[in-house]
This record gives C-alpha cells, structure tokens and sequence, in this order.
C-alpha cells in the first residue's frame, strides 16, 4: 500500500502531514471508534483538513491505531486542540453516509449496544478504506515467438483480434495473465513463455468491478396476471419514499420474480438495491437466478467470502459502483451510497436474528434503515411472521397477496402418519406407510426428501452397563455422535472428541448406544431399505462445507439423486424439478419446550419444507409422522386452512400480551462460577425492584436459570421483563441496569430486547 508524502494534500496526509500544519488553527472533533463506548471520543485535526461527520479516519488509542468516524455529535470546543490526540490520517474512502450514521446512532438506542460496537460492524473491512491498488496487466505489442506452438497461436488469435473498441483506435485490450490464459484455452506458462520473449509489455490497469452492472430489461420474466399485479404494486412505490409491502405468498407461487420487477423498477430509477437472504447455502441459485434475469450476478455478502473479496465489495458499494448486493443480515451495515431499495427474502427466518455483541433481528431493522432513508421496503414469505402478518392486517404494511402457485402447479397433498399405535423394529424411525411412498416415488423416477432437524448420527449417546450419558463439560446439552467422522460434538459451544470404545464411568467395553436418530442414523436406514437408490444427505455440518453442499444441490436439481435427507437448510428456498415427495420423520420436533414462538416456528418449518414438494407441475405430496396428530399445529398444516393457525395464534399472543402486542427483553447474566452468576442476578433484580414496582406496564420476571445453563462454560441466570406495546422499555431497562451492582470478576450483563430464542 502507497504511503502518503507530506508533499499531498493533508487531508489525505499522515503524522508528517499533521505535524507541518500543527502551528495553524486547529478544531475539535468527536471520532466514533469500533469498540465498547457509548460515546465518541474528542481528537483534534488542522482546520483545513475540513473534516465532516462520517469521513473514515485513523487516530491514536493508547498503544494502537484504530479506524473510526467522525460522529455528527456536538464536541466540547471549549478544550484546547492542542491537549487533545491528533488525528493522524483521512482515508480517502467515500465518507459514512448521514443516513448510515443515524441508523447506527438508532440501533445502538434501541438495542441498548454501545454505538461504537454498533460502529464496528460497518467498519468491518479496514483494508477497504485505502484505494485498491492497480492491477498488473499485458498488452499485446505485435511481435512474432522465436517458435510457433499451437497452444501460442491461440494465445496470440486471441491477443490479436480483441480490440477495444471504445478506444476509437484499434488498440489491443490489456489481459491478466490468467484471463488470457483461460480465454485461449491454454495454460499460464503459454502466455509467460511469450511475455519472456517480449511480445508483451507490461501495464497497469484499473481494477475491474467484482460484478457488471445489471440491466433492468435484460430478460423480463414472463409473469402471471397475479404476479404481474403484485409486481406492478412494488414497482409504483419505488421513490414514492418509504413504505413496507409483505409479499404473502404460498411455496412456489413465484414471489421472487415479483421482487425482481421491483429491483428493474429501483435500478432505472437510479437506486441501489440490497436483498438479504437468510442462509448461504441459497446464495449460488439465488446469484444464477438474477443473472438470467438481469444480465449480470448481484454482488454477494456473506461470511464464506475471502477477505480480499470482501474488502472489494465493501469498497464498490461505498462508490457506488456495486448496485446490487445479495447477502446475509451483515449486508445491512454495508456503506451504501444510493440505497433505495431493501428487500427481506424468507422475512421470518430465524437466522437474520444476531444474538451475540449487539443483539439486532436484520429484518426489523431493515424496515427501520428504509424508514431513516425514506425507501420502500419489501418482505417476502410464504408463512410470514406473526409480526409481519398482524402489521399487514392492521394497515401498518402493504400485503400483496399470491395464493396460488404459478404456472398451474398445485400444492403437495398432506396428511399425517400417526406414530402412536405403531411398534417400529428397534432402531428403525420410518413407518411403512413413508417407506411405501418412497418406494412408489422412486419408481417413478422422482425425488423423495426426507425430512429431520437434527444433525449427526444421534442427539445422545450412553451406556447401557451404567447409565453413563455423554455431556458437554462447558455446556449443558447432551454430545451429538457424528458417525462418519468418529466424533462427540457440542452443537453449543463446538467441543469435539473422538467416540471412545469404553464408556469412561464404568469401563464396559461394547456397551455404548445411540438413542434417537440424526440425519446420518437415517441415512443408514435408508441405505438398508433402498440398496440401489442414490442418496444425499445435506447438512451444514459435512465436510466439505459450502462447497459440498452446492455440488449437492446441483446434482439434485438435475436429477442425479433419488432419496434426499435434509436438515432445516432444505427448507427454503430451493426448487427440485422431480421431487414430489416429502416425508418428515419427527414433525413433533419443534413442538416441545416452554418457547412461546413454538408453535409458529414448527408451523412455518412444515410449511416451508412440504412446499418443497410438485413446484414444477407435478402431483405431490407430504407425510407427516406425528404423535401429536389433533395438535393445532398439525391440523392447519393438514387441511390448508393457513388463515385458521394464524387467527388461533395470534388470539394466544393477544391475550397473553405477547408480541406483537406486548413486548418482551432478556438480561442474562453469566459468569465463570455459578454462586457468582446467581448471586449478582439477585442483587440486580433486588437493586431494580423499586423501578420495576414504580413503572406502570412493565413486570420483571426471575431472575431463575436460564434453560440452557451453561454455555461455553459460563453459567447463565435469565431475568425476563415483560412490558405493553406502550412502555418505553429501553428507558427502563437502563435504569433498572443502572439501579444494580456493577460488574465484577468474570461477571457478564447481556440485554437482548425482542429475543427470539428462550434457551
């Protein structure tokens, strides 16, 4: 990386710079740092640096230099510049934009995060702020080799005939080395043995965008008259400033073609767009599917990108020059220049919630980035969360509606398997009416899937001498057994260690046994019941990682596996032309627990997962084995009637005041020892008391343990308040913060407001 000279203009300059103005006027001026702060810190700069609130600058702190912003918030003027650290550099990396700036000042607010950890995740790609260096390139200059090969005569056809034709000139065009390597077909020792004979001259070139632009009218979709309305519906509200549409749409009914006429709409207005998605593994179809519409992938963000990658995109979408982003919920804190339109694909999904260091759901705060930006906002969900639907019922969202599938496919018929009057062999978890079905499927030439959430051979693993169950000494969860890689492993915290032969309380030799089933245990069912069927499994955790799993996927989609066995990342978003099949093993999985999303959190799992099922015209169907057939849950998905689960859950929530119509946040304290977690849980709801008594609406409940006790070897003690639609409960959630001891020893205070998960 070039360094600066003091000779440049200082508002690029470094500490030479900064000390040759030191004898001119100087101003104060708050930097916000990516660390744990509530408030910016004051640094001092020369005047004519002429520095405004979100330029990206580098300043001392204590020992290290550290990247921050200049915060848009009033500075003591009244301190003398000179007792203050100086700024130290500008980089010349577009500023935060205003908008990017207030959004992260509205987070930090509402989550109770410190803005500077709110900060850190949209200054997550230091070295993005520096320019990116010119790229090496060749240029053909017209000479002859010493000896003509074939594979060099393809290097030089091509050298030859590729002009760049907006030059106006006729000049040649500049190559990478492995671009022209890989355009002639040949390997990159061919062009180094012509560069060596000087047929080359070497150039610099700038660096190429990560992606081409999109064209908005590459390939229009041909759409329905129901899509063609939604989409019409979308594209109006495009500059029309901010609104929120919830896209309600059943499995198959085309709602991302919708969503894309937005995205055309959005880019001929000279916006750019971000469209999150929930999980990695639709990244690849996703990118493929744009492309044929667009012309061009959207840029992806997620955290399976190199950092050179991810530092050139950070890059191109501060310019401007990336104008469409597809990527997991860290995409919202990217430094869009002319974001003007965000889309929330699979709205419902449990992954855009964050749990760790600043606690956000990306859905809800993509809603509040398009309200601070004055741009639509679009949610997309075939089983939307009760949230979203309670907001699309009361006015407060647009809905558009699409109840049918496109192109005249029909949805999978289900029904239940009622497990409880059926005697299995022992460790065998099909019935025989899944198994049969299977079977007919196969025979048809189609595609099963097999349907169950858990990872691994099995979720428990003990000894029948003893009773001895293998368990997580930094986590109170059972160890999973993972067959294929000889391992008990801690789904909580990633402990590992290898399956022992004995069972280490009583040294029995042969008596170890899984109880229950994972995906890898069915597999082997599978295998002994269909010798000759090809299987996949696919799961998160197999080795190979994303790679894998998109090899997978696209062997799938073409038909090359018969039997597919998934876990939950099969449940959205993929589309199998031959799969007409869906069984799942235990669709009672999701249902036990005091979680109160339980039941809506099963019911859009099913939902999603059967709707896998006929999405290209073909008759389909879904099997379900329950023990809980007459459950609220199981009915609703059975029969259809969507609406029915919906008005019965959200009557529940109201009556309980629950979310929407109540609100909720967690404090969970955790320490190294568990006198000393619960000790400063007491005090803090003894200290706190007072407010609580003292705040109209608001309860406060526990402290108690947190269901899951331990995690990663910290104890953990839950305190739960609970509060109307109407209090303001971050105000009393600091004071009641405030109210209680403070922190000591290994003693951590985590608030999550609106939390997701109860463990």
């Amino acid at each position: 990386m070039e360094k600066d000279s003091a000779s440049k203009n200082p508002t690029s300059g470094d500490l030479l710079a900064h000390s040759d103005a030191a004898a001119g006027a100087h101003t104060v001026h708050g930097v916000l740092l990516p660390i744990p702060t509530d408030r910016a810190y004051s640094y001092s700069a020369p005047a004519d640096w002429n520095l405004q609130p979100g330029d990206v600058v580098r300043v001392p702190l204590g020992p290290r230099k550290v990247a921050g912003v200049v915060w848009p918030e009033d500075v003591d003027n009244a301190v003398d510049p000179a007792k203050l650290r100086a700024i130290e550099h500008k980089f010349p990396c577009p500023p935060v934009g205003r908008d990017m700036l207030d959004f992260v000042a509205w987070v930090a607010n509402y989550t109770l995060a410190s803005p500077g950890m709110v900060m850190q995740m949209v200054l997550r790609v230091p070295a993005a702020f520096d320019p990116e260096p010119p790229m090496s390139a060749i240029i053909y200059n017209g000479g002859s080799p010493d000896r003509l090969t074939g594979a060099r005569s393809k290097v030089l056809d091509v050298a030859r005939e590729t002009f760049d034709a907006s030059s106006g000139n006729n000049q040649p065009l500049a190559w990478t080395r492995p671009g022209l390597a890989k355009a002639a077909g040949v390997s990159t020792s061919v062009v180094d043995g012509l560069i060596k004979q000087e047929l080359f001259d070497h150039v610099s070139i700038e660096p190429r965008p990560v992606v081409a632009k999109p064209e908005a009218g590459f390939r229009p979709t041909d759409l329905s008259a129901a899509q063609t309305s939604a989409s019409e519906a979308l594209a109006s509200r495009i500059d029309g400033g901010f609104s929120v549409t919830l896209i309600d749409g059943v499995t198959g009914s085309g709602k991302t073609e919708v969503y894309f006429e937005a995205v055309a709409a959005a880019l001929e207005a000279g916006h750019q767009v971000l469209i999150l998605i929930p999980e990695i593994s639709l990244t690849t179809s996703f990118l493929q599917r744009f492309e044929k519409r667009f012309g061009a992938p959207p840029a992806p963000w997620h955290s399976d990108l190199t950092p050179k990658m991810r530092e050139r995109i950070w890059r191109q979408v501060g310019s401007g020059d990336i104008r469409v982003v597809a990527g997991a919920r860290s995409a919202l804190f990217l430094p869009f220049k002319e974001l003007g339109l965000t889309i929330v694909d699979e709205e419902h999904d449990l992954a855009y919630k964050q749990d760790e260091r600043v606690a956000y759901n990306a859905r809800d705060m993509a809603v509040v980035r398009g309200r601070i930006g004055d741009f639509p906002i679009v949610l997309a969900s075939a089983t939307p969360s009760i949230e979203s639907h309670v907001n699309a019922d009361k006015g407060r969202y647009h809905r558009v509606a699409l109840p049918t599938r496109h192109s005249g496919a029909v949805l999978p018929d289900l029904s239940t398997v009622d497990m409880r009057g059926l005697k299995l062999p022992a460790n065998r978890f099909l019935s025989p009416q899944l198994k049969q079905a299977v079977a007919d499927t196969a025979e048809r030439g189609e595609q099963s899937l097999l349907f169950l959430n858990r990872r691994g051979y099995a979720p428990l693993t003990l000894c029948r001498a003893c009773g001895h169950r293998f368990e997580c000494s930094q986590c109170t969860a059972w160890l999973v057994e993972h067959r294929f890689r000889g391992t008990l492993e801690c789904h909580h915290c990633g402990h590992h260690e290898p399956k022992p032969e004995a069972c280490p309380n009583c040294g029995a030799l042969d008596y170890l046994v899984p109880c229950g089933p994972g995906v890898e245990r069915l597999a082997e069912e599978v295998e002994d019941a269909f010798p000759d069927a090809r299987t996949i499994i696919l799961s998160s955790d197999l080795m190979g990682g994303t790679n894998r799993l998109r090899l997978e996927l696209d062997a799938i989609e073409k038909g090359e596996a018969d039997i597919i066995i998934g876990t939950q990342l099969v449940a959205k978003g993929h589309n199998f032309p031959l799969m007409t099949l869906v069984g799942v093993v235990d669709a009672d999985l999701g249902l036990s627990g005091g979680d109160p999303r339980a039941a809506e959190r099963t019911f859009q799992m099913l939902s999603q997962v059967t709707g896998r099922a006929g999405r290209f015209g073909r008759k389909s169907q879904g099997l379900l084995q329950t023990y809980q057939p007459d459950h609220p849950v199981m009915k609703a998905i059975v029969s259809g009637d969507r609406d029915l689960f919906y008005e019965r859950e959200i009557e529940m929530r109201r009556r309980g005041q629950l979310p929407p119509f109540g609100r909720l946040a967690a404090i969970i304290i955790s320490a190294n020892s568990k006198p000393e977690a619960q000790n400063h849980a007491r005090q803090l709801a003894q200290a706190g008391r007072p407010i609580a008594e003292s705040s109209e609406g608001i309860t406060v409940l526990g402290p108690a343990e947190a269901p899951m006790a331990m995690v990663r070897g910290r104890h953990r003690q839950r305190l739960l308040v609970h509060a109307t639609r109407q209090a303001d409960i971050q105000s009393f959630l600091r004071a009641f913060l405030a109210a209680g001891p403070k922190t000591r020893g290994s003693v951590r205070v985590n608030t999550d407001v609106d939390p997701q998960s109860f463990i």
